[in-house]
């Protein structure tokens, strides 16, 4: 099973949950917005990416795994 992280840019408003919840794979630039560091979630990390996805109050944070 693979999984992919994605961020909405639109629907971000830079709170900056996801990089507090997953530092592994997102950090954020100088305006507090995110940056992905890889867009493949490892098998280990895929619980912290979910729940990076599930706390983001704007929805933005999209886990897609196939």
């Amino acid at each position: 099973m693979k999984a992919r992280i994605a961020i909405n840019p639109i629907a971000c408003e830079g709170y900056g949950i996801c990089a507090e919840l997953l530092p592994e794979l997102i950090e954020l630039d100088e305006w507090g917005f995110p940056i992905l560091r890889s867009k493949d979630v490892p098998l280990s990390l895929l619980e912290h990416a979910k729940r990076a996805e599930r706390l983001c109050p704007t929805l933005a944070v999209i886990i897609k795994q196939s």
